[in-house]
């Protein structure tokens, strides 16, 4: 049997990138997954990738700092498998710069998206938690559930030129030993992965080169130069930068159950960088 058959996930911003790979992962396991991505289009091209290799998904598109996405989110889940069990945050993107010329607009922005959303979603999960594990406990039956919240090498070392996304990061390293300590009584996991150089289309794209992501109809510029990339990589201990599937893998050992006595720790998959 499957490490995660009958468990329901919940992954957000995993249309693409890592999210996508996280998503593939979990079901390749047996978990049903609800995708979500900003745009409808890529969170049903990984419905349907989920699908294809025999799996069950189903989208929940919308901007996870939306005030009503987390009901939402929550909602389809239960409407469509019945339960939660996993709850990964990894919905997010970058939007640099040095602190004299970063605007409340940017720091807001990455602040909202990284922090303030695993925040809503977690709160808005919460009653199905509790009351989850109070009936488990009254059957006599112990059953963990997880959540995972996605940090960054700029969040446990900070990172010049990107205050809004450190603070952000640290952040959620924050609301993850205090939930793990809020809920551990209700047999939920609560742990970060933070990553490090992992190669996506925020990463890839030449930052000198023009290329930008669309967020709430504002173009941010997004990619890493090529010497930096280069001298990245050169930092790295082993040699390169990390995949999306390697990073999807860091966050699955947080969801199986040879885990279910790990709580309240940050993994950092960096492949020995570690800020």
């Amino acid at each position: 049997m499957s490490k995660l058959s009958g468990r329901v996930a919940l992954v957000t911003g995993s249309g693409r990138g890592i999210g996508r790979s996280i998503a593939v992962k979990l079901a390749s396991e047996g978990a049903k997954v609800v995708v979500n991505d900003l745009d409808q289009g890529p969170a049903d091209d990984t419905v349907a990738a989920i699908r294809t290799a025999g799996g069950q998904a189903v989208a929940c598109a919308g901007s996870v700092t939306d005030a009503t996405f987390p009901e939402r989110f929550v909602k389809t889940a239960l409407d469509s498998f019945g339960g939660i069990d996993i709850i990964v945050n990894n919905a997010g993107y970058t939007w640099d710069n040095v602190i004299q010329k970063m605007t409340d607009e940017q720091w807001d922005a990455i602040l909202d998206v990284h922090l303030k959303a695993p925040f809503r979603i977690l709160r808005a999960a919460s009653d199905f938690l509790r009351e989850a594990a109070k009936r488990e406990a009254a059957e006599g039956r112990e059953v963990f559930r997880k959540v995972v919240n996605i940090s960054s090498i700029s969040g446990t070392g900070g990172n010049a030129g990107q205050a809004n996304y450190s603070s952000a990061k640290a952040g959620v390293i924050g609301l993850t030993r205090a939930l793990a300590k809020e809920w551990g009584r209700y047999k939920v996991t609560v742990n970060a992965v933070a990553f490090g150089y992992i190669l996506t289309r925020l990463t890839e794209a030449p930052a000198d080169g023009g290329a930008t992501i669309d967020v709430a109809g504002k173009q941010i510029r997004v990619g890493v130069n090529p010497e930096a990339h280069k001298m990245m990589e050169k930092m790295i201990p082993v040699g390169r930068a990390g995949t999306p599937d390697e990073a999807a893998g860091a966050v699955y050992m947080f969801c199986i159950p040879e885990s279910d006595y790990v709580t309240g720790e940050v993994l950092i998959c960096g492949g020995g960088l570690r800020s």
